[in-house]
């Protein structure tokens, strides 16, 4: 198998057992937890994190050696281990700063035979403290979040419906007005057409004189 070392890390809004998290359970890996896909696994710790109160770094990938398929993915938080330059002298003669603390909390997902991915290592502790930022929504948040989604919604329908109904009623004024400027248009030819016949006959009489 090869092993790609590849790492990214994600910001997640700063999160078996449970933990209480701004008023909502919050669902903890568990060795042996199943999902349908990698992509499952990984929303699934991302959420975790959110809630938790940690950023998720996206770290080694095992591959097939015969169809380069992932088996394999390892995901922890952005503090594991520690910064390449971590304690080198920068510009200022001072050591350079690490954003990582050699944070061991990882988790392990594989595929298996039966075509699930399987957690099969988790650790829980974190060695610095957690962060959970206003961002980190509860359940309770999430149904707020929701209903003002749908009144926003409802309003933003109602407001189209009177939009298209006021539309309409422009157009027929609009269509009223044009009706009548052409009638009038054709009331002000007929009268210079009648002024124009009478001045003809008045220029004929003025002839025969």
């Amino acid at each position: 198998m090869e092993l790609d070392e590849h790492e990214e890390v994600f910001e997640n809004s700063a999160g078996g057992d449970t933990s209480v998290c701004d008023g909502g359970e919050v669902q903890e890996p568990y060795v042996g937890m199943e999902f349908d896909s990698e992509d499952d696994a990984r929303k699934f710790y991302f959420d975790y994190a959110r809630r938790i109160g940690f950023v998720v770094r996206i770290m080694q990938r095992r591959l097939s050696e015969t169809d380069g398929k992932i088996l394999s993915r390892r995901l922890g938080c952005n503090k594991h281990g520690f910064s390449p330059n971590y304690g080198t002298i920068g510009p200022d003669k001072k050591p350079r700063p690490s954003a990582r603390e050699g944070c061991k909390a990882t988790i392990l997902v594989r595929l298996e035979k039966s075509g699930k991915w399987v957690v099969s290592r988790f650790v829980k502790e974190h060695n610095h403290p957690l962060v959970v930022t206003g961002e980190a929504i509860s359940t309770v948040g999430d149904k707020d979040k929701d209903r003002k989604i749908e009144e926003l919604t409802r309003e933003l329908q109602y407001q189209d419906e009177l939009c298209a109904a006021y539309r309409e009623k422009i157009l027929r004024f609009l269509t009223s007005v044009e009706e009548e400027t052409e009638q009038l248009s054709s009331k002000i030819q007929d009268v210079v057409d009648n002024v124009r016949k009478v001045e003809a006959e008045v220029q004929n009489l003025s002839q025969r004189r």
